[in-house]
């Protein structure tokens, strides 16, 4: 199996005790989650990915190369819909009207039902 070239990228953030750094890593080593860049650092002895989480507010930028532009926005927009798409279908409470509805920029209204309603969530007992 070839190992494709996927680019580089360039993260610039505030680091505690350094001040500014500027690191280049593989692009299939750094991610952007839950507002946090998210960079592979090394392994460890059990072949586990050591990963440093830099919170999004420290980043000045990041700079990336990638083949096609469009192609990156694509991969990040599928990427969201199938989030969105599995956050929908574990909704509790979807009827078969609510789900033919969704996309349509109409407000749906969602059930919530809980067991301890009248005891504020706490138990009695």
């Amino acid at each position: 199996m070839t190992d494709t070239d996927l680019g580089t990228a360039t993260i610039v953030y505030e680091h505690p005790e350094e001040g500014t750094v500027e690191e280049e890593v593989e692009n299939k080593d750094i991610a952007y989650f839950q507002d946090h860049w998210m960079l592979k650092r090394d392994e460890d002895e059990s072949g586990n990915d050591l990963v440093r989480r830099i919170p999004a507010q420290r980043v000045y930028y990041v700079d990336r190369s990638v083949e096609a532009f469009e192609e990156e926005v694509k991969t990040v927009k599928d990427q969201v819909e199938s989030l969105a798409s599995d956050l929908r279908s574990k909704l509790p409470g979807r009827t078969q009207r609510e789900e033919s509805h969704s996309g349509t920029g109409e407000p749906v209204e969602i059930s919530v039902e809980s067991d301890d309603s009248d005891t504020g969530g706490h138990s009695t007992e």
